[in-house]
């Protein structure tokens, strides 16, 4: 609770209404839309002037010749940011899907209280906006089977958007190993045509590629066999070929 009232009075101070005259009656003499930014109310208590979202206006009542008192206005004032916060999140979220992670550091960049942080997540997570478990899995899927990445890769980017392992493991889990392997496969078949050279030094090029895109050491031996099996092939049918020439 003192915490509460703590940042109450914070906040009072940082929105300007701190110089508002306490244990008096405050009465609303003017309700302004404002032109930017969108969605704002400027609200007059004579010579005292608020801003605040509309929602939260609507919420409160708050309307030319209701009542308030400065207590009143302090809770308002944490009302409206967390509102704030809120919209705040739903224009990030409006470009792509975020992460719990993602959204957090938004708020903290843009200044937001942590208890509005908080608030706004729980909200988020309860109208099913953000769900770190089903991002991980879209996640992992686009960056394995599309972007053809490796899973030590995709682990990595998933653990710095703030995916918890448990989570991670089970999005990894639902891509296969011969599915991984296909991916590796294509990816260093490209690679592989691209270089020249002795075989080993063939080998060394592509598989450090195959390491840095994420592919784990057993796949990137089965790849590089493969991928040498399938040249000496063809150069024995090209050696076939000239003979019956």
């Amino acid at each position: 609770m003192e915490k509460e009232n703590r940042e109450m009075s914070e906040q009072a101070e940082s929105s300007g209404i701190g110089h508002f005259p306490d244990h008096e009656d405050l009465v609303v003499t003017s309700v302004e839309m404002l032109k930017k930014p969108k969605h704002r109310y400027q609200i007059a208590f004579g010579p005292y002037l608020m801003t605040v979202h509309e929602d939260v206006m609507l919420k409160y009542r708050m309307f030319k010749g209701n009542v308030f008192r400065k207590e009143e206005l302090e809770e308002i004032i944490v009302s409206d940011e967390r509102q704030r916060a809120y919209v705040e999140a739903l224009n990030h979220l409006a470009r792509k899907p975020r992460t719990a992670k993602e959204i957090t550091q938004r708020l903290q960049q843009k200044g937001f209280e942590p208890s509005s942080v908080e608030t706004t997540l729980e909200r988020l997570e309860k109208d099913k906006l953000i769900d770190d478990a089903l991002y991980a899995k879209m996640w992992t899927e686009q960056r394995m089977t599309s972007h053809k990445k490796g899973r030590l890769w995709v682990k990595q980017e998933l653990r710095q958007k703030g995916i918890g392992t448990e989570l991670i493991t089970e999005a990894l889990g639902e891509i296969s190993a011969d599915a991984e392997l296909e991916s590796a496969l294509a990816v260093g078949r490209k690679k592989w045509q691209q270089t020249h050279g002795e075989i080993l030094d063939r080998k060394r090029k592509t598989g450090a590629y195959l390491m840095r895109r994420g592919f784990g050491g057993d796949q990137v031996r089965q790849v590089l066999k493969r991928l040498a099996d399938e040249d000496q092939e063809k150069g024995e049918w090209d050696d076939e070929l000239e003979d019956f020439e």
